[in-house]
């Protein structure tokens, strides 16, 4: 009877996730076709006692044990176990925490699992940016209380993209439209002007912004959206509102949404 043959077996030995071990350890395989490597991921491998129960499988499967372990403790344990009964290592992570540490002078942390660590930093991005979602477009005037900050304008004046660009720097945008025919949310006159700030622009400006837009909606440049007297009756009112408010005011008529943030950042600053 033919003797079935067994897969070759790697197993990914890591005190964190082991992601980065396994996508090194199958990116190698893939230079050998039809070798049917089978990787067996260990993840967060704290204990000299799941290192010895890897070694025993790995002993019997003729496997070998790729890992990224970065407490010196676990990985020295590893490496004389596996050397005592013959099985085969490779440190993925050790050679360059070596150099790194070589060329910036410097210890590393040893701490497991930091690249996946989610910091303080992390979440306030997170939350900035599902309130400039929430609170975009005037959709609820309670978020002018709780804002950082208040962005306000006629319609496309990159009030959302802006209020987007400003979350990825943890600010609390919301953004209100100005439309004459609306009577603005009473939470603007009531919040502090500081926090505020209107988005004018050129009425030429608008007009080509506007007429693209249309066109991308498959509808007629000639629409009253795009109508210059339109635009500029809605600019009018737009800088009443803002006048009334007292709040700083940016043209944004030739100015990229970075550029236009980076000006609101150092306002909001000062």
């Amino acid at each position: 009877m033919e003797e079935i043959k067994q897969r070759p077996v790697v197993y990914v030995v890591s005190d964190s996730v082991g992601e980065t071990a396994e996508l090194v350890v199958k990116a190698a395989a893939s230079q050998f076709s039809g070798a049917g490597l089978e990787v067996r991921r260990i993840p967060y491998v704290d204990d000299k006692q799941t290192i010895e129960e890897v070694i025993i499988l790995a002993q019997q499967a003729r496997a070998l044990i790729a890992f990224t372990l970065v407490v010196p403790e676990m990985k020295h344990y590893l490496l004389s176990k596996a050397k005592e009964v013959n099985v085969e290592t490779v440190d993925i992570i050790g050679p360059m925490l070596e150099k790194i540490g070589l060329i910036t002078n410097k210890e590393p942390r040893y701490e497991p699992g930091l690249i996946y660590r989610l910091d303080e930093d992390y979440f306030r991005k997170v939350e900035a940016i599902e309130f400039a979602v929430k609170y975009d477009d005037g959709r609820d005037p309670r978020g002018i209380v709780r804002a950082d900050l208040v962005l306000i304008g006629v319609s496309r004046t990159s009030k959302t993209p802006l209020s987007q660009y400003l979350a990825h720097k943890r600010l609390k945008v919301a953004n209100v439209p100005l439309v004459p025919e609306v009577e603005p949310p009473e939470e603007l006159f009531k919040v502090s002007p500081k926090k505020i700030v209107g988005l004018k622009i050129s009425p030429e400006k608008l007009n080509d912004i506007r007429a693209e837009r249309l066109k991308a909606l498959g509808l007629k440049a000639q629409a009253n959206y795009a109508n210059m007297e339109r635009i500029k009756e809605e600019l009018k009112y737009a800088e009443e509102i803002m006048d009334r408010i007292g709040c700083q005011i940016i043209d944004v008529s030739n100015k990229a949404v970075e550029e236009t943030a980076n000006l609101v950042s150092n306002m909001f600053r000062n």
